[in-house]
């Protein structure tokens, strides 16, 4: 017997000794293949930069943790690094000046960022253009956001029988109440404001009025800036665009609608690629045997000098990023926790070498109590110096609270904002244990020692009053710091409150936001409040690298189930009951196309 736990005993260390060299072999792998893309790039004279963002992209350019995701085919992607907003701006502005870059082109169907994210890198195309170099566009098929990209070409072209999609902004959101039903789970909503519709999906088959009517106003805007936009660049009437928006034709994969498209000026020729590259070795004086020397964005970014007058410069602006949803905690690169943010704006603010500070948020919200910890320090930064907000695709909600002490608050036309309100949400799963025959016996020294949060019961009506009392005080602490901050009253900020969704145009009207631009346009402003003639850009927080990340997982490693579509349900359940308190909660599942 005593042999046998020895020999029990020297497999187990064997099987764990085993396991860390081959993870420290991928390990050793991964970082090979990050080195690997790391290597020096040569932009020859003539060079197209080459444009493709039909993959993820971030606000911020950042190596995943590939361990970190319950998705398997984030497991199985190589490809490491996302590719950030940050550094495509970068590269769009760089390229204006390099004298071996004579022109863009860009080859994508469709676009892997948001909204907002789109409007500032088109701006960047049209800011690219005044040094009078080419930009051309070739697809096989365009989707909605890569064609509203490319309409800022000098030439678009299509694939002979490719397709466009064209039918307007919409959207659909996901229902469980039914299914919720079937298991015998009850979701114990308690809430204040008629449009917080975050938890709808749990409570109803489909969407309520009030939901309805935000989602149509918001995307009513959007859609009427990006005809605006279309319209100047392409000499097409907003009227005519929405006319073809209803044609059935346009939104055909191909096989039809591509001769339509060019007889209504959507584009300028149908032709394959080889003739496009025939055009672009003619701009780039290439003769017709030779290659185009061209270079892919993800690369050229690497050969990015910076500036040498900005070395030696001792005032600084930081862009503090905040990406994600809001919780307690440290968060990671794709999440916001309070506590890494808190510390990280409170070292911008003590440190004086920063004299202005530019916070770039894309969150639909999340903890009511860890947006509150950030805004404190928000309030607190902004006593010492300028404080400018930079929305991204979205900051409502929680990101909106955040957001609202500022000196001045930037977002783009197409940005989500507002969703000011709050709710609590306790899943009552009393009927499920029923049917797997799990019941419960209570004790406890109090009247409320076994909270229906952890047994899983109806919240009784004192109960219920109770939690519906702290959403009220929250929300009223909500509309209350935004009342200050944005030099208003609370009754206004509860008019046009009561979770209700703006886009930035709406936003704008009703004194949520300042002004329009980018990330660009709020470093300017900022540069501006603080009186800086010059200055140079710290990025925070500091990045951590994909090694740091898996490390800090080492030993919290666990088998992730790959739930597929229902994966989407199990996260936004996990989301809602997970953070203790209230939630101010974007219903940011809904994705517009």
């Amino acid at each position: 017997m005593k042999s046998f736990f020895k020999t029990l005993l020297a497999c187990i260390l064997g099987c764990i000794i085993a396991s860390l060299i081959i993870f420290f072999i991928a390990l050793s792998g991964i970082g090979a293949l990050v080195s690997s893309s790391d290597k020096p790039v040569e932009v020859k004279p003539h060079s197209v930069l080459y444009i493709d963002l039909s993959g993820r992209l971030a606000d911020r350019s950042y190596e995943r943790n590939p361990y970190a995701s319950s998705n398997f085919s984030d497991l199985m992607d190589l490809n490491l690094k996302v590719l950030g907003l940050n550094d495509v701006l970068k590269a769009i502005e760089y390229a204006k000046t390099d004298a071996n870059i004579d022109g863009i082109f860009i080859e994508q169907s469709g676009f892997g960022g948001g909204m907002a994210t789109l409007e500032e890198v088109r701006n960047a195309l049209i800011d690219f253009k005044q040094s009078g170099k080419f930009i051309l566009s070739h697809s096989d098929m365009y989707t909605q956001k890569s064609y509203y990209m490319a309409s800022v070409a000098d030439r678009i072209y299509l694939t002979p029988e490719g397709g466009l999609m064209w039918s307007g902004l919409g959207g659909e959101l996901k229902f469980y109440a039914k299914a919720f039903e079937k298991f015998g789970v009850n979701m114990q909503v308690i809430r204040h404001g008629k449009f917080k519709s975050a938890v709808e999906p749990f409570m109803l088959d489909k969407m309520s009025p009030e939901n309805r009517e935000q989602n149509l106003t918001y995307m009513n805007s959007m859609w009427s800036h990006m005809l605006q936009g279309i319209s100047k660049e392409r000499n097409i009437s907003v009227e005519d665009l929405n006319k073809y928006a209803d044609n059935m034709e346009f939104s055909l994969m191909g096989f039809g609608g591509s001769q339509a498209i060019a007889d209504k000026g959507m584009v300028d020729a149908l032709i394959y690629r080889d003739q496009v590259l025939d055009t672009l070795k003619m701009l780039t004086q290439i003769e017709p045997k030779d290659d185009i020397k061209s270079v892919d964005i993800k690369k050229y970014i690497r050969t990015i000098k910076p500036d040498p007058s900005k070395l030696r410069e001792k005032n600084k602006i930081a862009v503090v990023y905040a990406t994600g949803q809001i919780n307690t905690g440290d968060g990671s690169e794709e999440s916001i926790g309070s506590d890494k943010l808190s510390r990280t704006i409170r070292q911008a603010r003590r440190d004086s070498s920063i004299k202005a500070i530019v916070l770039r948020i894309n969150s639909p919200g999340g903890s009511a109590l860890a947006s509150e910890v950030i805004w404190r320090e928000v309030a607190l930064a902004k006593e010492v110096k300028p404080v400018v907000v930079s929305m991204g695709n979205v900051a409502a909600s929680g990101g909106y609270y955040i957001a609202a002490p500022a000196s001045a608050i930037v977002a783009n036309p197409t940005t989500i904002t507002g969703s000011i309100g709050v709710f609590a949400a306790i899943p009552n799963v009393n009927k499920t244990y029923g049917k797997l025959g799990i019941t419960f016996d209570h004790v406890g020294t109090n009247k409320h020692s076994t909270s229906p949060s952890v047994v899983g019961e109806p919240l009784t009506a004192e109960e219920r009053a109770v939690i519906q009392n702290g959403v009220e005080q929250c929300y009223s602490t909500f509309i209350s710091h935004v009342a200050e901050g944005r030099g208003i009253t609370t009754e206004q900020v509860d008019e046009i409150g009561q979770g209700r969704v703006w886009s930035g145009v709406n936003a704008k009207e009703i004194k949520l936001v300042d002004r329009f631009g980018g990330l660009k346009d709020a470093i300017a402003l900022a540069a501006e409040l603080a009186e800086l003639e010059s200055y140079k850009i710290t990025e925070l927080p500091k990045a951590k690298s994909m090694m740091e990340q898996m490390m800090s997982t080492l030993g919290q490693a666990k088998v992730k189930v790959e739930l597929g579509e229902f994966s989407t349900i199990y996260n936004r359940i996990k989301s809602i009951v997970a953070e203790p308190g209230m939630q101010a909660l974007l219903p940011y599942e809904i994705e517009i196309r």
